[in-house]
């Protein structure tokens, strides 16, 4: 190498450098200025902290008899302080007071909606209520007058969760009874952008049960097998001439959905329900309510097949099912069948009131719902079995299965996974 070519070598390393040198301080300078954006959206959203978020709020009713009857019926509590003429309403009814139906109040300040529109603006549009907390001062009797006002109590710096990025806002009501402090109740909620879904592989198919579910066989994710994609001639049967949905996909057939006297219709499901419980059988499951909207549904899940309603137009997916696409209108559908694949979105446990037929145990102990995102996309509200309640995780890789929960009913599940 000459002396002039190790000098031309030098200069283009030292120009690499250069280069390089740049990119790394462009990079630590937009991650500072991401910071400083965040820390001025944070100062920004903490200056509402101790506004008002309601003032002057008057309960719709006065505490009385008949919702706290309703209450103690819907949860199955039969405590004696809820009943005769020294009655007092459950200290958990305390939100209850302060709902405002389908009307709303007209209390709610400018300064919450100045604060949830500046979250929207800086795109974090999403919501979903986290938790609530609530402080008991004294009892609340029938006929006495709820008041309330709320304040903007706080607000978190940005968090990153499963669900996305965001920022919790709480705030705290001070709840009075006739002019007398009665109560506190906290709301959090949590305004986020939503995280970006990541591909995931398709989990294995889990091993036959030895109970009742029976395993829904894998085949290829959004193809339908041959035939699988419109409900076939009679596939809709719910029972012997009940729910016919025609093979022409989407039309129904004049008299489609109509319930045939030996169909398990309504009234007949309730009386069985109410002379298993004469005798003292366990009470089964509701029956589902089949109409011409949703028969190919059910009809599928006779033949172990978990259909999803694809539009003959734009081919979006939807579920529950409808009778037109929220896409383009479009009333022309198909189907597809589900692979199976889902894991967790969301999900709760039913502690109370107890319904035994829904609990693996049969003895009305919790039992997991959850919001499962289908392998397709689309999610549906199903059990979680397989795993202990408490064990329910979002994020957890779920298969598709089929339960029978007495002779005349069987349901779509799925079965979690804890690997």
């Amino acid at each position: 190498m000459t002396r002039r070519e190790a000098e031309e070598r030098a200069e283009e390393e030292q120009e690499v450098q250069e280069v390089q040198g740049r990119g790394a301080g462009e990079q630590a300078a937009e991650g500072r200025a991401a910071g400083a954006v965040d820390d001025e959206l944070y100062r920004r959203l903490t200056a509402y902290e101790g506004r008002p978020a309601a003032t002057d709020g008057v309960g719709k009713d006065l505490v009385n008899e008949p919702m706290i009857r309703h209450w103690c019926e819907a949860m199955g509590d039969t405590g004696a302080a809820y009943r005769g003429p020294e009655a007092v309403a459950p200290a958990t009814m305390l939100q209850v007071w302060t709902m405002g139906g389908l009307s709303g109040h007209a209390g709610r300040s400018d300064a919450y909606d100045a604060l949830l529109a500046l979250l929207d603006r800086a795109g974090y549009a999403s919501v979903v209520a986290t938790d609530s907390e609530q402080r008991y001062l004294r009892p609340l009797r029938p006929g006495e007058r709820i008041t309330f006002d709320a304040v903007i109590e706080a607000v978190s710096r940005r968090k990153t969760t499963r669900l996305g990025t965001g920022y919790f806002v709480t705030t705290r009501m001070d709840v009075h009874a006739d002019g007398e402090p009665a109560g506190t109740h906290r709301f959090r909620i949590l305004k986020y952008a939503p995280a970006l879904r990541k591909p995931r592989p398709e989990p294995e198919s889990a091993p036959a049960s030895e109970a009742e579910p029976t395993p829904v066989p894998e085949s290829e994710a959004g193809t339908p097998a041959p035939g699988a994609g419109t409900v076939a001639p009679g596939a809709g049967t719910v029972a012997p001439g009940a729910g016919t949905v025609a093979s022409d996909a989407g039309t129904v057939t004049p008299g489609a959905g109509t319930v045939a006297p030996e169909a398990v219709t309504v009234g007949v499901e309730a009386a069985t329900v109410a002379a298993k419980v004469r005798t003292g059988a366990p009470a089964p499951r509701p029956r589902p309510v089949i109409n011409r909207d949703n028969a190919g549904f059910w009809a599928g899940v006779a033949e172990h097949r978990l259909l999803i309603q694809r539009c003959a137009r734009c081919a979006v997916l939807r579920f529950p099912w409808l009778p037109g696409c929220n896409a383009c209108s479009c009333p022309d559908w198909d189907t597809v069948e589900a692979c199976g694949a889902g894991t967790v979105f969301s999900h709760v446990v039913m502690h109370h009131p107890p319904f035994p037929a829904f609990s693996p145990s049969g003895d009305g102990g919790p039992y997991a719902v959850a919001l499962i995102e289908l392998a397709e996309g689309v999610r549906i509200v199903s059990n979680v079995i397989g795993v202990p309640y408490d064990r329910v995780r979002v994020g957890m890789p779920v298969r598709l299965e089929f339960l029978r929960t007495d002779p005349d009913l069987e349901l779509p599940v799925f079965r979690g996974s804890e690997d």
